[in-house]
């Protein structure tokens, strides 16, 4: 039986997406996307049609796609899983998301990449126990606009490092989710 969850609000409200089975997808639930969404219209004034998005481990597309919704001029989303990466292909193009931009493959093999791109915002939701941030940390100053933010999803609250400020905090179920801004960058 086929499981999907909808996108939340703005121009694509409602569609759905069909969540595939796949080892570490953990779709974020609506009501955490609505959450970390009215944080996001707190902190940019309700203005997201000037904003770049980074969907870093991009898995359902549900954080990318709600973002793209909202009307933020460019998402970047990263996949590596191929099931998943076709799945988010077919979306894109059903619902006309001309925004999205998808790119099949590893992170960080895509950082390597986007090094000349600079996001407002990046989503990190990696697959849980993989020590993900640990990598990313020391890349993200170089990809982030000035007061860029970073939104992540884990199995325990993060410790922000130095150069960053935590914002926001909650936590659903097993899954923590924290906005976190970075305040310092070395240009």
């Amino acid at each position: 039986m086929k499981k999907y969850i909808r996108i939340v609000a703005g121009q694509f409200r409602r569609t759905p997406i069909e969540v595939i089975d796949a080892e570490g997808l953990r779709p974020t639930p609506d009501r955490v996307r609505e959450t970390l969404f009215n944080w996001l219209n707190y902190f940019w004034g309700g203005e997201f049609s000037d904003k770049r998005v980074l969907d870093l481990f991009a898995g359902s597309g549900a954080l990318g796609f709600e973002a793209a919704s909202r009307g933020v001029a460019h998402v970047q989303m990263v996949e590596q899983q191929s099931r998943a990466v076709a799945a988010l292909r077919a979306l894109r193009d059903k619902i006309g998301a001309k925004a999205v931009r998808i790119h099949a493959g590893d992170a960080m093999q895509a950082l390597d990449r986007l090094e000349a791109a600079r996001f407002d915002l990046i989503f990190i939701d990696p697959p849980f126990g993989k020590n993900w941030l640990e990598s990313l940390w020391p890349l993200l100053p170089d990809l982030l606009e000035p007061n860029g933010l970073v939104y992540i999803e884990a199995e325990k609250p993060v410790l922000v490092p130095d150069g960053y400020s935590l914002l926001r905090q909650d936590r659903a179920g097993a899954v923590h989710y924290q906005l976190i801004q970075i305040v310092a960058l070395q240009k």
